[in-house]
């Protein structure tokens, strides 16, 4: 069977399909929604069930049996358990020259904190400090690098799940070897004690910048992600800020990102980019069509294509 998604007879509109294992989530209906309200046909694919048939040279993607064709861009929105499946289906579409928000390889650069880290880093661009070691024995030895609190961080954790705040270098170094018992990979990073628990959400939109906020920690917490209570406004940013922020993006070869960055007394840090970053809290923040940009760059980006 094949899942035919040629629905529109104008030439101009066009097939999306969203990437998404929930299609009730906030960020996944906005895009569905700037994109129909744009009157384009979109369908909702959960990534995790599309099989990927490789046949005599030919590539082919099935969803519940059915084959699909016919997509003009497809806008991935990848969840941190299933970042490597989830970018093989996205490879699968780019290898059929099929218009992508977030690349294959841009999703593992940025997904993976160690890798990314080492890209922002080699760049030229500030993050706190950072180490990596597999070797338990050196653990008291590095902290002893760090003042007295110390973040410990999974290397794949989201949403601020896995990230530690520790108050001594025994707490840090009991946090660490628990990690390691569980063969869970973590690193170690530097407090940034003077952004006192808030940080800056930018949203990058091929390569534009299109809402600015600040989020701040609820009391007693240093983790100032919405989901752990935080609390959030628009923010100004610098010019240095708006600079460090399009860098990172495109070193990292994303084209729709959220990059997080706490400002520090040396200047900005980048605290972690985003390639799949949730749109409640910048739209509802902003009051910015963020989805609608994200339309508005895959129209441009297809009929490039098309004209190539």
């Amino acid at each position: 069977m094949i899942l035919d998604c040629n629905n529109n007879e104008n030439e101009n509109l066009m097939n999306i399909a969203i990437l998404s294992r929930n299609p009730a989530l906030y960020s996944t209906q906005s895009l569905a929604r700037a994109a129909r309200v744009r009157h384009h046909y979109v369908r909702i694919l959960d990534y995790v069930n599309c099989d990927l048939i490789m046949e005599d040279g030919n590539l082919t993607i099935s969803y519940h049996g059915q084959v699909i064709r016919d997509i003009d861009a497809i806008i991935p929105r990848i969840g941190a358990s299933h970042t490597n499946y989830g970018s093989a289906v996205i490879r699968q579409f780019e290898q059929k020259g099929i218009m992508t928000t977030l690349s294959s390889e841009a999703l593992l650069k940025s997904r993976d904190k160690l890798t990314c880290s080492q890209i922002l880093a080699s760049a030229g661009l500030q993050i706190p400090r950072t180490i990596v070691s597999n070797n338990t024995i050196m653990y008291g030895d590095l902290l002893e690098t760090f003042d007295k609190n110390v973040v410990i961080k999974l290397i794949h954790g989201t949403h601020g799940i896995g990230v530690v705040l520790a108050e001594s270098k025994g707490q840090a170094e009991s946090i660490l070897e628990a990690f390691n018992k569980t063969k869970q990979k973590s690193m170690m990073q530097e407090f940034i004690a003077e952004a006192k628990g808030a940080d800056i959400r930018i949203l990058v939109v091929d390569q534009e910048i299109v809402g600015t906020m600040k989020r701040q920690a609820k009391e007693g917490e240093f983790r100032s992600n919405l989901h752990r209570g935080g609390s959030s406004k628009v923010e100004p940013i610098s010019e240095k800020e708006k600079e460090v922020a399009l860098k990172a993006v495109k070193h990292l070869g994303l084209k729709v990102a959220g990059v997080d960055m706490l400002r520090s007394n040396r200047g900005p840090l980048i605290l972690e980019v985003n390639a799949s970053p949730g749109l409640e809290g910048i739209e509802t923040t902003t009051k910015v069509d963020i989805a609608g940009r994200i339309i508005n760059f895959i129209e441009k980006s297809v009929n490039q294509l098309e004209s190539v």
